[in-house]
């Protein structure tokens, strides 16, 4: 299901290996030769009637749901399904271990960002060599001052096996820390404060609370977003005074209408607070004076049916990306005054149908706006004072850009974050008079990395229905023969207009030194070729980001990519519905694949209000209690369409407190899978059971994961991919 809004850092699930359906196909190498002959568990069938539209469904593994996640018998499966997993690969430590050193090897580990002034300090995090958590810090004035820690997360973590600070505030003048903090990965969080002059805890705490805590300009007023605690959604800001009990905290705002998800920040220049108001279909904001806390939220702009917009305030005016008769979006700016009427919008940057409007940030007199045009993305700095705009350029064949940390509008130039499959993440200045380019930072690669042994490539696939879908690719060089020989890992994900880019992996290099290809399809669903690429692989249209994912691996199997046995898919969340759908569809086609928090069980959950994340995606994925939509949803769910056929090798990931995609989808379709599928192959189960849907905290421990996941596929090619070309 749907992260929140910024989702998904990009997760790579990878896995091993499809069974040939008869002799024409072609044969597949000696694979998981060492694997024991272990009985996996079976799970007890308790028949479980659901009847909607006169159909009738019967679901015998539904009372695998526990949504206090204690009972005795739901765990139990979990752990001997876990202690399965470690009798299948426990011929797979050394290689695990082994590729486990290789990623956290290419790891900085004295990492740090590139610190932003704010206020008249300089803020950043850093990393010390061992640590797993950052520190955050600050310096006054310039950065040769002397160092303030404000956290230290290491520390904090040291008594928890899972353990996440989200995004930290400080209060204007700078005396007070806010942070929330979550210990079991359920993303709901615990608000804490903090004297940074005495380095004491407030007693103040704010439970079940969203991860964004917003000060007002009176020091003393927090505003946080309480959380439903059946749904987790956040749905009440609340107005808390520092001193007194959070059950005294008032309720500004409340969403009563299930299908938003809403969010709070804060104008760069702190003069407004914002609550976002965030639907598939409808976007908007509410603005409040941060002088004025005890005041009262209103509208910026009336939400409207189809209407998405996002502000900026500059000076006087405010700044309006929205979709308003521009299905790509375009700029427009009004003053405070008039910004409620839609009629008095000037236009800053006019809608065209071949250039998506991605985001945008104002400053004195100039925009930074980032745009996509034919799959990839271009920084263009635009006058305000009838000045030339133009674009600043990049040299990566396919790249990641977005607009980065940029705090104060009065600055001469505008971050970006760059990235490509080739060049690691890379912080810029761009000059927003000139465009000339600053390095500020680009992470290290530690070992014998060189980045010029790697080909990366953007090349497109044609769909059965003539569409062009684009594919990013990279190899590396001396390795790679255009000869149909080589394995290939192809990601993709494809859901509510979440483009993945792409970016620097490090861990991926110990595929690409094996000779794997590794390639993104870039299928309908996302954005990747404008608003309109997002509408066709929605709704009634989604079967078209199914079927563009399958074609992108036959297509790039002609093209002499990858051998035909030897293709991996990888896809998590909506991408783990993607994995399930393709090989109820052609699961011949895949040696294997790795599911990690799949949402694969999709009737069940959208006709259940009680589960998170589900009213809110009926614009995406439909509403079942529509008889139209229902049909159509449970024509490609996976859990539904599982049927008694041969399965590739599949290995499933979750976290037992995953707030997104509940255990119980995954624990559901394994189970099902292992009762009707007629093959051989492997079927994984493992479930992080101190972790939710991003996985293990901490920047090392989440590559034990990974690891297991490489291992897998590389133990079911065989001896001839274990070893590393590098060592």
């Amino acid at each position: 299901m749907k992260p929140h809004i910024a989702f998904l850092a990009f997760t790579i699930f990878v896995t091993g290996c499809g069974k040939p359906a008869d002799e024409d196909k072609p044969t597949s190498p000696d694979s998981s030769s060492l694997a024991p002959k272990v009985a996996p568990p079976v799970a007890k069938k308790v028949p479980h009637k659901m009847v909607i539209h006169g159909h009738e469904r019967i679901d015998p593994y539904y009372w695998m749901r526990d949504d206090s996640r204690s009972d005795p018998e739901i765990l139990g499966h979990l752990e001997a399904e876990n202690h399965y997993v470690d009798q299948i690969m426990a011929h797979t430590e050394t290689l695990q271990d082994g590729l486990y050193q290789e990623m956290v090897g290419r790891l900085e580990k004295d990492k740090s960002s590139v610190p932003a002034k704010v206020r008249g300090y300089w803020y950043y995090t850093r990393y010390e060599s061992d640590g797993e958590y950052p520190i955050h810090a600050r310096k006054k004035g310039n950065l040769e001052a002397a160092e303030e820690i404000l956290l230290d997360v290491n520390t904090l973590a040291v008594d928890h096996a899972f353990y996440n600070v989200a995004r930290t505030a400080v209060s204007p003048d700078n005396t007070l820390l806010a942070y929330p903090e979550d210990t079991v990965g359920r993303r709901i969080y615990s608000i804490r404060f903090k004297d940074l002059s005495t380095g004491e805890l407030l007693q103040d705490t704010l439970e079940n609370a969203e991860d964004t805590v917003v000060w007002a300009n009176d020091n003393q007023t927090v505003f946080y977003i309480n959380k439903d605690p059946q749904t987790l959604l956040g749905y009440q800001v609340m107005r808390h005074k520092l001193g007194t009990p959070q059950s005294e905290d008032q309720v500004v705002y409340e969403e009563k209408d299930s299908s938003f998800f809403t969010f709070i920040s804060k104008s760069r220049d702190d003069s407004m607070i914002y609550i976002h108001h965030y639907s598939t279909l409808v976007k908007g904001v509410s603005v409040l004076d941060a002088d004025t806390p005890n005041g009262e939220f209103l509208p910026l702009h009336a939400l409207e049916p189809k209407h998405e917009y996002f502000a900026q305030k500059l000076d006087e005016e405010y700044f309006i990306r929205t979709n308003w008769q521009a299905e790509n979006f375009r700029l427009m700016k009004a003053t405070a005054e008039s910004v409620n009427d839609k009629s008095q919008w000037q236009e800053v940057i006019p809608h065209r149908e071949d250039v998506l409007l991605e985001e945008f940030v104002t400053f004195d007199g100039r925009l930074a706006v980032v745009e996509r045009a034919n799959g990839q993305s271009a920084l263009r700095i635009i006058g305000l004072t009838n000045e030339d705009d133009f674009e600043v350029g990049f040299n990566d064949p396919v790249y990641q850009l977005s607009l980065s940390n940029n705090p104060g509008v009065s600055s001469s130039t505008v971050r970006i974050s760059y990235s490509s499959l080739t060049t690691p993440n890379t912080i810029y200045d761009a000059d927003l008079r000139s465009g000339d380019l600053k390095l500020m930072k680009q992470d290290k690669v530690l070992g014998d990395f060189d980045r010029t042994r790697y080909k990366a490539e953007g090349i497109r696939v044609t769909a059965r229905d003539g569409k062009q879908i684009p594919v990013s690719l990279v190899y590396r060089q001396d390795l790679f023969k255009k000869d149909g020989s080589h394995p290939l890992l192809q990601y993709g994900y494809g859901s509510y207009g979440n483009t993945i880019d792409p970016v620097f992996i490090p861990s991926i290099f110990s595929l690409l030194d094996r000779g794997f290809v590794f390639a993104i399809a870039h299928i309908r669903g996302s954005q990747k070729l404008g608003r309109g690429w997002y509408e066709d692989g929605k709704m009634f249209n989604k079967k078209n980001t199914f079927t563009d994912f399958i074609d992108v691996t036959k297509g790039l199997v002609k093209q002499k990519y990858a051998a035909p046995d030897k293709v991996f898919a990888s896809g998590g969340s909506a991408g783990g519905l993607l994995m399930g759908a393709v090989i109820n569809m052609e699961p011949d086609l895949y040696r294997g694949i790795t599911a990690k928090v799949p949402f694969v069980d999709v009737v069940t959950t959208m006709l259940d209000e009680s589960i998170p994340l589900t009213v809110n995606e009926y614009d995406e994925w439909g509403n079942p209690n529509n008889k139209d939509s229902y049909e159509y949803m449970l024509s490609y769910s996976p859990y539904d369409q599982v049927k008694a056929q041969d399965y590739p090798n599949i290995l499933v990931t979750t976290g037992l407190h995953d707030s997104q995609v509940q255990y119980f989808e995954p624990m559901k379709w394994v189970a099902k899978l292992r009762e009707l599928k007629t093959d051989q192959n492997q079927l994984l189960f493992y479930t992080n059971m101190e972790a939710g849907h991003g996985g293990a905290s901490g920047r090392f421990r989440r590559n034990k994961e990974r690891a297991l996941e490489y291992a897998f596929y590389l133990d079911l090619l065989g001896k001839g991919h274990l070893e590393n070309t590098n060592q």
